[in-house]
């Protein structure tokens, strides 16, 4: 009993003692940085905030977010009725094609957006590419399912009686919605709308690969502060405005979810059969998922396999290379050996702490243990709301000299990782292992089932069956993760998404053909993996 009751206490410091160590003073030593020297100084703070390029950067970083918050909201509201609250065939299809954006990295998207909208790419006379524009449109699509799922998973389950109701009384189909339907999903077009926003105004892998157009984000001019301009005070108060931005997003999140929440009369997973009405909704989504969501895809595996107006696999034998212009370093083949290896270890390191917190969480305890584990909850998933460009930064200072001088150490990279992909590990775990009736335990324990015994043979096959997705998010998260990696990579060390974007900097045709090819692997890789773990996954006997 003493070694079960010290088992549970390490499922809770370890976590604890990583987050703290590994986020929370990599993040509060980055943002010291910008109000201490040798003392409390205010000044870095004033000279950055008088600077007028630093509002013109904090309005591009705000006014793309809002702009690619509405876009996919406009786009992801009519689908979501089509792809969830009606029924027609191939209607699991389609879905799939809707979330295909939110899966792949965001190097990725935006490689896939050059291919589309650069020089050689179909749309190339509209000249997009490198536009503020074009950031914007890549951001819609990359959150377009975010809304599509959030939003159709709240529509499906809705009483269709209200709205019939409405129309009896002689509303119009477009009245009865904006009457009865829209304020009914306003909770979660609100979730929707804030989980976008923040995403949007993160997205500094995206960001990169299109240009960094105009001002750039607070992202783009934090790494141009810290690698070309080498001043890190600066770019640790323009991460302080980073992380005030994201509190700002959570709080009125809140809000909006609380003045819009009501009490909804659910029914379960209603749906039914397309009629006639649902045609200008159908088509609308139709021209979606072909013209926004799958043309870049096809414009990136088209770009991939040609060279100079001609089919050829050129620029993927060229990947055994380090390309044009580069003195050494790593070839993208390399890089993908690395992001492989990287991956793995990530994955590893975030399941150690995932899956002991998970099964924490997952308790239902009462009293002050109710509140430790809600603050434990809420902690965890601090990393989804800091950037991982903050996190970067931050081990790039924060862990530079003793007592933690992980400069050279192997494990840098993959631990920065591991804090990114953690969240998702605890998150997709938790709600499978909070569905085991307590009584199940309980029952095990009364036969004579010793703490060890029910853990194994209660929580053990929910575990099983959760466990699968969770090391598709942590792997196909790692691979693709640039921002906290972007600021931490040796030339030894160069992952795939920072080979991608090394690449797209660099002039030459064979360095951008390049980028296609590897941009095409990388999307392979990440959403294979999801796609093995979603079909690895196991229903507990």
């Amino acid at each position: 009993m003493r070694l079960w009751k010290s088992a549970w206490s390490a499922a809770i410091i370890i976590p604890a003692a990583f987050l703290a160590i590994f986020f929370l003073y990599p993040t509060a030593t980055m943002l010291w940085r910008g109000i201490w020297d040798g003392g409390l100084d205010l000044g870095g703070v004033g000279n950055v905030l008088a600077e007028s390029r630093t509002w013109k950067v904090v309005w591009q970083t705000v006014l793309q977010a809002a702009l690619g918050t509405a876009g996919a909201i406009l786009l992801g509201v009519p689908s979501a009725y089509i792809l969830y609250r009606v029924r027609f065939p191939f209607q699991k299809v389609a879905r799939a094609a809707a979330t295909i954006p939110f899966v792949l990295p965001t190097v990725v998207v935006g490689v896939a957006f050059r291919a589309l909208l650069g020089r050689g790419g179909p749309l190339e006379f509209l000249g997009l590419d490198q536009t503020v524009t074009a950031v914007v449109i890549a951001l819609t699509y990359f959150n377009y399912a975010v809304v599509v799922r959030t939003v159709g998973t709240m529509w499906q389950t809705l009483d269709p009686r209200s709205a019939q109701a409405a129309r009896t009384l002689g509303a119009s189909p477009s009245r009865a919605f904006l009457t009865v339907t829209l304020p009914q999903l306003a909770p979660a077009i609100a979730s929707a709308g804030a989980i976008v926003f923040l995403f949007c105004s993160t997205s500094y892998g995206l960001v990169r690969t299109l240009g960094s157009p105009g001002y750039g984000t607070l992202e783009t001019e934090i790494w141009r502060e810290t690698t070309a301009m080498l001043d890190t005070r600066a770019a640790a108060v323009l991460s302080i405005l980073q992380v005030v931005i994201v509190i700002l997003t959570l709080i009125v999140s809140e809000k909006l979810s609380s003045r819009t929440a009501g009490r909804l009369n659910l029914r379960s997973h209603h749906v039914s059969p397309i009629g006639k009405s649902d045609a200008p909704a159908a088509v609308f989504t139709g021209l979606v998922l072909v013209f926004l969501i799958t043309s870049p895809i096809i414009s990136l595996v088209a770009r991939s396999l040609t060279v100079d107006g001609e089919w050829s696999l050129k620029n993927y034998r060229l990947l055994a290379t380090s390309g044009q212009g580069f003195s050494g370093g790593s070839s993208v083949l390399e890089a993908i050996g690395n992001s492989l290896r990287i991956g793995l270890v990530a994955t590893l390191i975030s399941l150690a702490i995932g899956v002991p917190l998970a099964l924490v969480l997952s308790r239902q305890v009462r009293g002050p243990l109710r509140t430790g584990q809600s603050f434990l909850s809420g902690a965890i998933l601090l990393p989804l709301g800091v950037s991982a460009v903050t996190v970067g930064f931050g081990f790039s200072i924060a862990l530079d000299s003793p007592p933690l001088d992980l400069r050279n150490s192997p494990l840098l990279i993959p631990i920065a990782q591991a804090v990114v992909a953690l969240p998702l590990v605890v998150r997709s775990l938790t709600p499978t292992l909070s569905s085991i009736a307590p009584g199940r335990r309980e029952a095990a324990a009364t036969l004579g089932a010793s703490p060890w015994q029910v853990l194994a043979t209660i929580d053990g096959p929910f575990l099983v069956r959760g466990i699968g997705v969770a090391i598709g998010f942590a792997y196909a998260t790692s691979l693709g993760e640039f921002g906290a990696t972007s600021f931490l990579a040796r030339p030894d060390t160069q992952t795939l998404p920072v080979m991608i974007v090394r690449l797209l900097g660099r002039p030459g045709g064979d360095n951008y053909g390049m980028a296609m090819a590897g941009a095409v692997i990388l999307a392979i890789l990440a959403a294979g993996i999801m796609a093995a773990a979603e079909a690895a996954r196991k229903d507990p006997q």
